[in-house]
């Protein structure tokens, strides 16, 4: 065995040196100063949209959710996450929509459609401004 400064001090002793000590409560929640700098939405942020859609896996099956003011841009946000195929649903849970675009009704008929030819018709449970809509005493919410 060396001894020397360039055998270390694991050698010295013939014990390997402890790890260091974790880092103590204070340290572990100390946060770093805020700079007043605000990141810009985007039209991808929760905050920038108005509605939301979405496909849910439940004990009850597949279900298509719609929530909000159901516009181009919840639409297109689906379209990207899931595609444009209509998905393969059991339910479709729309009574918390407050509006409904044409591109949120087309996308809500089209899931319809595509369950109806496929011999497995879907449940909807819709809110009042979604039967507006598709009774046809609404053409649309107007939040294109």
């Amino acid at each position: 065995m060396r001894l020397g400064p360039e055998a270390g001090p694991a050698s010295r002793s013939g014990v390997p040196p402890r790890p260091p000590a974790p880092p103590t409560r204070a340290a572990r929640t100390r946060r770093w100063p805020h700079t007043g700098a605000v990141s810009p939405e985007t039209l991808d942020s929760p905050g920038a949209r108005r509605g939301v859609v979405r496909l849910l896996n439940t004990t009850g099956g597949r279900l298509l959710c719609l929530a909000g003011a159901v516009d181009a841009a919840a639409v297109d946000a689906f379209w990207r996450r899931y595609g444009r195929e209509p998905a393969r649903i059991d339910r479709i849970d729309a009574r918390s929509v407050t509006a409904l675009s044409e591109p949120g009704r087309e996308l809500l008929l089209d899931h319809v459609r595509a369950a109806e030819l496929a011999g497995r018709p879907v449940e909807l449970r819709p809110s009042p401004a979604v039967t507006r809509v598709l009774t046809g005493r609404e053409p649309g919410a107007g939040t294109d």
